[in-house]
């Protein structure tokens, strides 16, 4: 067994909410640091995974920062390492995706590991890149990532860069269309209750949510 494989626990089976039901994305750290937390619907899923929807204005934050969501958005939760975030229009970024490891279901919802590298399809002139490769390096180094793990996100990271501009499935604007509809369909329901964080401290050093960039 490899060192990340190791390090990453078994799924047990995944406890899925109803469509419409409010629910939190919770990402941390590798070292178990909390980061964001995203205010979210499930949608429901289809052959690439879980769907969840973000309503404009719902809230995103993580110890010392929130701030509400600019345009709906959806994020796709699929059995990889990876969280796609598809934000509607006018929103200066399209496609953001979250490279992670270990994205899973818990008791309290989907949770995962945020690992710095992000792909990003931007509206703005900036075009597709992979952002946060200087977080990247720092991290990798001062949380000890495993080299394996390294190498297969970095391929990941690429391999997603070029689906994204080739405009594949689930990366096309076809599917997120489809979910943001479905998200639309949703306007009654309330928000999760207030979030507080046991520790809000500063967190300048944490990069941003889906779609921050």
């Amino acid at each position: 067994m490899t060192d990340a494989a190791a390090q990453r626990p078994t799924p047990g089976p995944p406890e899925h909410p109803q469509p419409g039901a409010p629910l939190r994305f919770r990402w941390r750290k590798w070292d178990g640091g909390p980061h964001w937390v995203n205010d979210c619907i499930y949608l429901g899923s289809d052959r690439w995974g879980d769907w969840l929807g973000q309503p404009q204005g719902w809230l995103n934050a993580r110890p010392g920062r929130r701030f509400p969501a600019e345009t709906p958005a959806v994020m796709l939760v699929p059995s990889d390492d990876f969280v796609l975030t598809v934000n509607a229009a006018p929103h200066r970024v399209r496609v953001y995706i979250d490279i992670a490891w270990d994205v899973r279901w818990d008791h309290e919802g989907p949770t995962g590991i945020d690992m710095d590298l992000d792909v990003v399809k931007a509206t703005d002139g900036r075009g597709l890149f992979i952002d946060d490769r200087d977080e990247w390096e720092e991290h990798r180094v001062a949380y000890g990532y495993p080299l394996d793990l390294v190498e297969r996100l970095e391929a990941l990271a690429a391999d997603l860069e070029r689906r994204v501009g080739a405009a594949e499935a689930p990366f096309d604007d076809a599917t997120a269309t489809a979910w943001l509809a479905r998200l639309a369909s949703y306007d009654a329901v309330a928000p999760p209750p207030p979030l507080t964080f046991a520790d809000a401290g500063d967190a300048s050093h944490l990069g941003g949510p889906g779609g921050a960039a």
